[in-house]
C-alpha cells in the first residue's frame, strides 16, 4: 500500500462525487480531504505534552481540534522502525475496509518524512480500561446496565471483522483498553496494528505472537495459532473484566501473579455468583443475567477452540439475556434472526446509554448450562 499525505473525512460533496470505499456490505461513500502536516501540528498545538491523551508502544496519542472545530484523536508512532511501518500500513489498511457503529473508523492518515500519523475521532469517555482500573473509575462508575452494552457493542464489532468483513479480520489484541467509549459511552473497537486478514478458504494461521498477556489464547500463546478463536478467548477474558472490574492478571499479596480465569472458576463452581460481580455496583446487579454473561464467557474461554463459540453466537445469547428486541442479521450467515420483541429497548441501544438508568431484571431462563 502507498501511503501518502493525510486525508482527513469531509462533509464536501465535491469529494464525495469521486470517492468511495467498497466494503463486502456494499458500497460506501467515502469522501477525503487533503490536510497538511501543519495543519495537524496546529491542531495538536504541536503535540504539545498537555494535548496527550496516551502513550504506548507503538507511540503516542494526541487531542485535537481541526481548524474547522472538530475534535480528533492523532496517534504517531514513535520510531519509524520496519515492523512500526508495517503496523501503521495494516492498520491503515483494516480502517480503510471496516465501516461498522462499534468499530473505530479512520478518519484520516499521513505518511511524510519520518512521520506516520493515524487520526480517528476523538471519544470522550476514554477507554473501557480508564473506568474499570484508572482515574476514571471513581468519576463514573459503570453500573450493571452499562457494563452490558459495552459487552454487546463490543462483541457485534468483532463479530462484523469476522463474519462480514471481506477478507475477515482477527484484531488479535482485545482488551480494555483497546475498547473507547464515546460521548454516550458507546464503545468502538479500536487499534487494529496487530489485525490478522484472513481468506475464506482458511481457518486459521501460523504467525509471531503479539498482544496482552492476560488476554491471549494458549493455542496462540503456545504455538502461535491464530485463528477467530482467539479473539473470542480474548472476548471472554474481557467480558470476566467487564462483569468483575478485576483485571486480567493481579499480583497477589504473596508476590504470586494470578490470572482472572483462577479466580473466577473457583466462584463459579461453587455458585457464589454474586461475588463474581464487581462490589462498586453495590449489589445492584441482575443475578440471572449474571449468571448467564459468566456462563458465556468461560464457555469463550475454553481451553479447546474448537469449543468456543463464534462471536455471532456471542451476540445473540447477550441480546438475549439482556432483553433487547434486536435483529441479528450477518451476511454469509443464512436468514435473519429474531431475538426478542422489544423496540424501545432497540431505539435506547441506538441512541446510546444513560449513565444514571437503574438496572433491570427480565426474569428469562438461562441461555446456556453451567457444564
Amino acid at each position: 500500500m502507498k501511503l501518502c499525505n493525510f486525508c482527513c473525512l469531509s462533509n464536501s460533496k465535491n469529494y464525495a462525487a469521486n470517492n468511495s470505499l467498497v466494503a463486502s456490505s456494499g458500497i460506501y461513500e467515502y469522501p477525503w480531504e487533503i490536510f497538511s502536516l501543519k495543519e495537524i501540528l496546529h491542531a495538536t498545538n504541536n503535540f504539545h505534552d498537555d494535548n496527550m491523551l496516551g502513550e504506548g508502544g507503538f507511540g503516542t496519542v494526541y487531542w485535537g481540534r481541526t481548524a474547522a472545530g472538530s475534535e480528533i484523536a492523532v496517534k504517531r508512532l514513535k520510531t519509524m522502525t520496519a515492523m512500526a511501518e508495517m503496523e501503521f500500513v495494516v492498520e491503515v489498511e483494516v480502517l480503510g475496509r471496516v465501516r461498522h457503529k462499534n468499530l473505530l473508523g479512520l478518519r484520516g492518515y499521513f505518511a511524510g518524512g519520518n512521520e506516520r500519523l493515524i487520526i480517528n475521532d476523538y471519544m470522550p469517555n476514554r477507554s473501557l480500561l480508564s473506568h474499570l482500573h484508572g482515574h476514571n473509575a471513581d468519576e463514573v462508575l459503570l453500573n450493571w446496565q452499562m457494563r452490558m452494552r459495552i459487552a454487546l457493542g463490543s462483541a457485534e464489532g468483532i463479530a462484523y471483522l469476522h463474519h462480514e468483513a471481506s477478507p475477515h479480520i482477527i484484531h488479535r489484541d482485545i482488551k480494555a483498553s483497546n475498547v473507547l467509549l464515546d460521548s454516550k459511552f458507546r464503545p468502538k473497537v479500536a487499534d487494529f496494528g496487530f489485525a490478522k486478514l484472513m481468506p475464506d478458504d482458511v481457518s486459521h494461521l501460523t504467525t509471531r505472537v503479539k498482544g496482552t498477556l492476560g488476554y491471549l489464547a494458549p493455542e496462540y500463546a503456545m504455538w502461535g495459532k491464530v485463528s477467530e478463536g482467539c479473539d473470542v478467548y480474548s472476548f471472554g477474558i474481557l467480558l470476566f473484566e467487564i462483569v468483575s472490574g478485576r483485571k486480567p492478571i493481579e499480583k497477589l499479596p504473596t508476590g504470586k501473579k494470578r490470572d482472572i480465569l483462577q479466580w473466577a472458576r473457583p466462584l463459579m463452581e461453587q455458585g457464589k455468583w454474586d461475588q463474581l460481580a464487581d462490589q462498586r455496583m453495590g449489589g445492584l446487579v441482575d443475578l440471572t443475567q449474571l449468571r448467564s454473561v459468566l456462563v458465556l464467557a468461560l464457555k469463550c474461554t475454553d481451553g479447546n477452540p474448537d469449543n468456543r463459540p463464534t462471536m455471532i453466537e456471542v451476540v445473540e445469547v447477550l441480546r438475549r439475556e439482556i432483553g433487547l428486541g434486536l435483529r441479528v442479521k450477518v451476511k454469509g450467515e443464512g436468514s435473519e434472526v429474531k431475538v426478542g420483541d422489544n423496540k424501545k429497548e432497540e431505539e435506547e441501544v441506538e441512541d446510546g446509554v444513560m449513565v444514571d438508568t437503574p438496572s433491570y431484571s427480565v426474569g428469562r431462563n438461562l441461555a446456556v448450562d453451567m457444564r
